[in-house]
């Protein structure tokens, strides 16, 4: 029985299955290929072991014919989701639904069942949705989820790309990845996970913090340029202004990187980057802009916009990316 439609998908196979509609190659830090997700499984025993890790978390159930090892969703993805280390502890008996492996030894874990019938997901996807924010704040400082992540990935087929960005993103390969070594994707990609940002307001800096592969942003509002011979960043060099309660960005001097503007797409040393966080007036999301201009891959600016979601009582999860979690598919996919 084909059950895809009926169930959530990872982050990664989302983008796989976007990309085979857009007739765009995936890009992904990992690989739907792995997994036979028309296929259903229950898995029921004790659990042995559980990696709390980020990229990949791991699972590992004794059952009736033997051990299992199943992957799940990372903690900057699960922790937004509701879902702690503590929930599940070596010793419990657990059932897990999932998906076999297509290739190698590891099965996809997709959501926990509780004995009452209730159920936590075990990874990022259209059924698990974290509850709506309540509080309210007045400022952009604080602790913001975004929205937006499947939209962000699904339009870069309508970017204007240039012949040698088309053909970056038409041969990207996932298994190149920079992320399969624990290094993040730019701006402005890095700014669409849904994970917990963390903006803090100083006097004259702005730190962006993202709880994804150890990105953070530094953000300078008394106008300082970049020193004289200053080396190139992943994130550029960024200077800020305040418009009434909105941030503005302008960022420059942005290093040549492989995946600099997204997944399979990378940036070049004229890349030019300008955002807008403006609060909205419910004052419970905030408004994230950008206009990017990178003519090396891109004919035209590409201008987006998506929202971020106040979660004050979201704590980011504090775990560092772990380089042979990061690559471990390598070998298995």
């Amino acid at each position: 029985m084909d059950r895809t439609s009926l169930m959530p998908l990872t982050v990664w196979e989302a983008l796989t299955l976007a990309c085979l509609t857009i007739a765009l190659p995936t890009s992904a830090h990992h690989s739907a290929a792995m997994f036979d997700t028309t296929k259903e499984i229950m898995v029921e025993g004790v659990v042995t072991d559980f990696a709390w890790k980020n990229p990949h978390s791991s699972l590992t159930v004794r059952t009736a014919t033997g051990p299992l090892v199943m992957e799940l969703g990372p903690p900057s993805t699960l922790g937004p989701l509701g879902l702690k280390k503590e929930t599940i502890k070596v010793g419990d008996r657990v059932t897990v639904r999932g998906n076999p492996p297509r290739t190698g030894k590891v099965a996809l874990a997709r959501e926990l069942i509780r004995p009452d019938g209730s159920t936590v997901p075990l990874i990022l996807g259209g059924q698990a949705q974290r509850p709506p924010p309540v509080a309210k704040t007045e400022t952009i400082a604080g602790t913001w989820v975004p929205e937006g992540f499947f939209s962000f990935l699904q339009s870069r087929a309508k970017w204007p790309l240039t012949d040698k960005g088309r053909a970056a993103l038409q041969s990207a390969n996932s298994k190149l990845s920079t992320q399969n070594e624990c290094i993040p994707v730019g701006a402005p990609m890095v700014m669409h996970y849904p994970v917990a940002n963390r903006i803090v307001i100083g006097r004259n800096v702005v730190r962006i913090i993202v709880d994804w592969m150890g990105a953070e942003r530094i953000v300078y509002l008394d106008g300082r340029k970049p020193p004289a011979n200053a080396k190139r960043s992943l994130q550029g060099h960024s200077t800020g202004k305040w418009e009434g309660t909105t941030l503005v960005i302008d960022t420059t001097q942005f290093a040549e990187h492989r995946e600099g503007n997204a997944l399979g797409l990378p940036s070049g040393l004229n890349k030019h980057l300008v955002e807008r966080f403006s609060l909205s007036e419910d004052r419970q999301h905030l408004t994230y802009e950008f206009v990017l201009e990178d003519p090396d891959w891109f004919t035209a600016p590409v201008k987006q916009s998506i929202q971020w979601d106040y979660h004050p009582e979201i704590a980011p999860s504090g775990v560092k990316c772990d380089i042979k979690s990061a690559s471990r598919y390598l070998k298995e996919g």
